[in-house]
């Protein structure tokens, strides 16, 4: 008799308990940040801003850390602002994926750095 009463949302699987809703999903971490390498296939560097208030001293720290996201497509470019998310590892030091480009850049990427020769003279 418990078995015949379920939820609406919740169907019974092959072995007759009841399955997960779809809401109980588990939450990944996402992060916007800066496209700062595109130089490896399917591999981006993102560069993540993050500020806080020091606790001892109360000035306004900014923090960068940077994160290898996986670009099935390769297509996002230097200098492109991206979304990426949590995921499983694909790498040693891969672990991120692309979800988005939020903005892309107009400019072109700056090849080499530096100066431009003005004290070769």
């Amino acid at each position: 008799m418990v078995e015949a009463v379920q939820t609406a949302n919740q169907a019974p699987n092959e072995s007759g308990a009841a399955a997960k809703p779809a809401a109980q999903v588990k939450h990944r971490k996402e992060r916007t940040g800066e496209v700062i390498s595109d130089k490896m296939n399917k591999t981006i560097v993102v560069r993540v801003e993050r500020r806080f208030r020091h606790p001892k001293y109360k000035k306004v720290v900014t923090q960068f850390k940077k994160f290898y996201a996986h670009d099935e497509k390769n297509e996002a470019k230097v200098g492109d602002r991206v979304l990426i998310q949590e995921t499983r590892p694909l790498s040693k030091t891969k672990s991120w994926q692309l979800v988005e480009i939020v903005h892309k850049n107009v400019e072109p990427a700056r090849v080499g750095g530096g100066d431009t020769g003005s004290a070769a003279q």
